[in-house]
């Protein structure tokens, strides 16, 4: 700038001076303004140039570090449009016909068939068969398909073989959910119940409203407890993601007024009661926003199924991060169904399969063969720029298969660190939260710092002094105030969980803080605290003008489980018993406040080996993030290993609550000596079982040649298809157990797997050993009596305490109070014996005459 500058400066001087043109005094004097003009314009210039230099510097910096990044990690072209998941309906089985020419409804939820063309007289003017293009009608849009689905109550367990309602205003409650891809057409509401013969049939009927909007009414007037149906058109905009039905009732037996005691007072909803879905199935962009969906559904009315891609070889890498991801899986799915498998090829897998591909790219080579944002060459990941990938950058992205559609999930990395950072990303629900786009380069993540061994969420705070609002519902949200109304009025239910460790004493109190209407009958309502279906207190509402008040009551120790539940009861009459109506009854109200407290007396203290602390988890759950257990795993896993590992994973998924998971895998010769001291699950034929210690440690023993052994003695069966699972103390860690899945083949192995997977089954573990046989050949899994489970005790319990020195002692005493009376004789006669010899001696020396 400056030279263009200074070459103008030169020109203008000689083009413009004095020499240059014979104009005279005039032309001199004007030559000198131009001169002095030019060089203020020069100076301007130079300051104007010496003012851009800190941002032109600041620019360049930017643009440096840009650069670099960019050479480190450069992103790929952003593809067009991203992969869009369009599910596909379940397909009709294949049904057996009679006679063929007899045609069969397709089976829910087929597609619905075309409505066949009906028959057309011959025209007067027949058309030629080709007319031209111009006259030619435009063709006539394809319809959407629709699709049908059925949802029986007695899929609801609140329902089982009957939904029975007593009382003068009884209501019921049901809830179903929408499939979030699933738009909704038309919804009906078929609904079939029975009633008392004792109602009036012009004063008694039937209310139904979905998400508290009236559908319609029914008189209840069937005769002789006929059963009866009706169908409610339900509009398809009230179905929402979550819905309820509620089934109101109105029951009277007497013209003037209706005892809300009457047992005649009843009717029944059905179970083949159902709602009737027509709805279209809408695609989705597949987003890392929207993730666990589709690859799971909370909201789905089918089983949420996970398929797993075998790698060439189970690495430990692999093993860890499907161990993780299954975890997390467990925990997202809840209380709802999950099924996995594993496939060797794409091309085995089914209509509502969730493709999930771990690993690297060398180990998994059909990743070279799907679309996918991110290239690979050579067995590598590469970027923008065809440069491989740091071998420390997890990566994540989301495709679709070309002949089904079916969505993939692939988490990768140039190395087994990349890898293992992907799939933590995916388990660690704050940094989960950040993620979006069809690609996630996962370059810096933090790991989640891990809970205390005994903060469990859903469980009893672990202080002995809290208030209600400390609890939390199971829906995870602390409680508030909750008032009831009616002389029905359901019970306040508390989930009341002790934690597996707790072992509580006498003195653990709570005081009730509650509050009632003015229209109550001071001298028959009451209030009522049940523990496990026990009464352990109640209280008369006293004041006929109602009020605040409260109960103390006793918590008996005994009562305290790690599945136990608090209900307060409000037993509601009116005081005007001939005053009848909805308006009276729902005059009536209760109120249980948040400030009710509790104050508890409680050691940490429990006894293994015990099966039974298992059903909740403890101890592979303490900490809630798994970061003090470790499964293990025969050096060379087979099928069933793998999944047997996957189903132990998932259920302890189900049973913690945390932020992340921490689980570790290892095989069998690769178990660190640090590992010994965690929680070991071990998993494997007993030919191949990574913890051979642990069937030679006493008890129940699986031996070769198909022997076993029990209490000394010594048989062998042939076959052995029975499963085996058995918890002993670690010998490394008297705080810690080791968990043996065995059995004698890989048969027994798959039945010991089925009790984790199926809660009929796992809710029976108790003893420290139990055995798994079959009582089918192919069982249901809907099916309670297909196995037989057998339970052995012969270990003896050992005391895992986290208590000081006097608590122990407190403890003792307790547990062996019949020692007692002999301690105090004992140490009468020492105190006696030792005061005997003190008095000879002072006699023996003359100072005791």
């Amino acid at each position: 700038m400056f030279r263009s500058l200074r070459q103008w400066f030169l020109t203008f001087n000689r083009d413009h001076s004095p020499n240059a043109s014979p104009s005279g005094r005039t032309r001199r004097k004007r030559v000198k303004r131009n001169q002095t003009l030019a060089i203020l314009l020069v100076l301007l210039g130079l300051g104007a140039g010496l003012s851009l230099l800190p941002s032109a510097s600041a620019q360049t910096s930017v643009q440096q570090r840009e650069n670099t990044l960019i050479r480190e990690l450069s992103l790929p072209n952003r593809s067009a449009t991203p992969p869009n998941f369009q599910p596909a309906p379940r397909p009709a089985p294949a049904v057996r016909r009679a006679a063929p020419a007899q045609p069969t409804q397709p089976s829910r939820p087929a597609a619905r068939p075309a409505a066949p063309a009906s028959p057309t007289r011959p025209a007067a003017n027949p058309q030629p068969a080709n007319p031209p293009a111009a006259t030619a009608s435009p063709a006539a849009p394809k319809p959407e398909p629709t699709y049908q689905h059925v949802i029986e109550f007695n899929r609801s367990p609140v329902v089982g073989n009957r939904l029975r309602m007593e009382g003068v205003y009884p209501t019921a409650r049901l809830g179903f959910n929408r499939p979030r891809q699933w738009d909704v057409k038309t919804a009906k509401l078929v609904l079939r119940f029975q009633h008392s013969p004792s109602l009036l049939s012009d004063r008694s009927s039937l209310t139904v409203r979905v998400n508290d909007t009236s559908v319609g009414s029914v008189p209840l007037n069937r005769p002789n407890s006929q059963i009866g149906q009706v169908v409610f058109e339900v509009p398809s905009n009230l179905i929402q993601d979550y819905n309820e039905i509620s089934i109101l009732a109105e029951q009277q037996t007497n013209e003037d007024c209706t005892v809300a005691t009457d047992p005649t007072l009843w009717t029944e909803i059905l179970p083949d009661s159902k709602v009737i879905l027509d709805y279209a199935l809408e695609s989705v962009p597949l987003d890392f926003s929207r993730y666990p969906f589709p690859f799971i559904d909370t909201l789905s009315l089918d089983t949420n199924q996970i398929t797993y891609l075998r790698p060439r070889a189970y690495s430990d890498t692999w093993l860890n991060a499907a161990a993780i991801f299954q975890a997390e899986a467990g925990r997202i799915v809840d209380f709802r169904p999950l099924n996995t498998r594993l496939v060797g090829s794409l091309d085995n897998l089914q209509w509502n399969d969730r493709v999930v591909i771990l690993g690297t790219p060398a180990e998994q080579p059909v990743l070279s063969d799907l679309s996918l944002p991110l290239p690979i060459r050579n067995g590598q990941l590469l970027d923008g720029n065809n440069t491989p990938l740091p071998g420390d950058t997890g990566v994540l992205m989301l495709t679709t298969l070309k002949d089904n559609g079916l969505p993939v999930l692939v988490a990768t990395g140039n190395s087994a660190a990349g890898v293992q950072k992907a799939v933590q990303f995916l388990v660690q629900t704050k940094e989960a939260q950040i993620g979006t786009g069809q690609v996630l380069t996962v370059t810096n993540l933090v790991n989640e710092p891990s809970p205390a061994p005994r903060e469990w969420p859903g469980y009893l705070p672990t202080r002995n002094s809290f208030t209600l609002r400390d609890l939390t519902t199971l829906g995870g949200q602390n409680f508030e105030d909750i008032t009831v109304h009616g002389t029905n009025a359901p019970p306040i239910e508390i989930p009341f969980r002790a934690l597996p460790d707790d072992r509580f004493s006498r003195g653990s109190r709570m005081r009730v803080d509650y509050s009632y209407s003015a229209q109550v009958d001071p001298r028959t309502s009451t209030v009522e605290v049940r523990l496990d279906d026990v009464t352990i207190g109640s209280k008369r509402l006293n004041s006929a003008k109602g009020g605040r008040d409260s109960l103390d009551v006793d918590l008996p120790a005994a009562l305290i489980q790690p599945d136990s539940q608090l209900n307060v009861v409000f037993n509601l009459n009116p005081r005007s018993a001939e005053v009848c109506g909805l308006s009276r009854d729902q005059s009536l109200w209760g109120t249980l406040h948040g400030d009710t407290d509790f104050n508890l007396k409680r050691d940490i203290f429990t006894r293994m080996p015990d099966l039974r602390l298992l059903q909740f988890g403890y101890p592979f759950t303490a900490p809630q993030d798994l970061s003090e257990t470790a499964f293990v795993v025969p050096s060379a896993p087979r099928d069933a290993d793998v999944r047997t590992m996957l189903a132990v994973s998932e259920r302890l998924g189900r049973l913690s609550r945390a932020n992340s998971v921490n689980l570790q895998v290892y095989t069998g010769g690769n178990l660190p000596a640090e590992a010994r001291g965690m929680n070991l699950v071990g998993i494997g034929a007993r030919d191949r079982f990574p913890l051979p210690e642990v069937m030679e440690s006493g008890g129940f023993e699986l031996r070769n040649l198909f022997s076993r052994g029990w209490r000394g003695s010594r048989v062998q069966a042939l076959p052995d298809g029975q499963g085996v699972v058995k918890l002993m103390v670690s010998p490394n860690n008297g705080d810690r157990a080791v968990l043996a899945i065995t059995g004698q083949s890989e048969q027994g192995l798959t039945d010991a797997a089925d009790v984790f997977k199926r809660d009929p089954l796992f809710s029976q573990l108790n003893g420290d050993t139990v055995l798994i046989s079959r009582n089918k050949p192919n069982p249901s899994p809907n099916d309670p009596y297909a196995y037989k489970l057998d339970i052995l005790r012969e270990e003896p319990l050992q005391q895992v305490q986290r208590t000081g020195f006097l608590s122990r002692i407190s403890i003792f005493i307790q547990d062996n109070w019949f020692l007692l009376p002999t301690g105090i004789l004992l140490i009468s006669l020492l105190l006696y014996g030792i005061s005997q010899l003190y008095v000879n001696r002072l006699a023996k020396s003359g100072e005791v005459k």
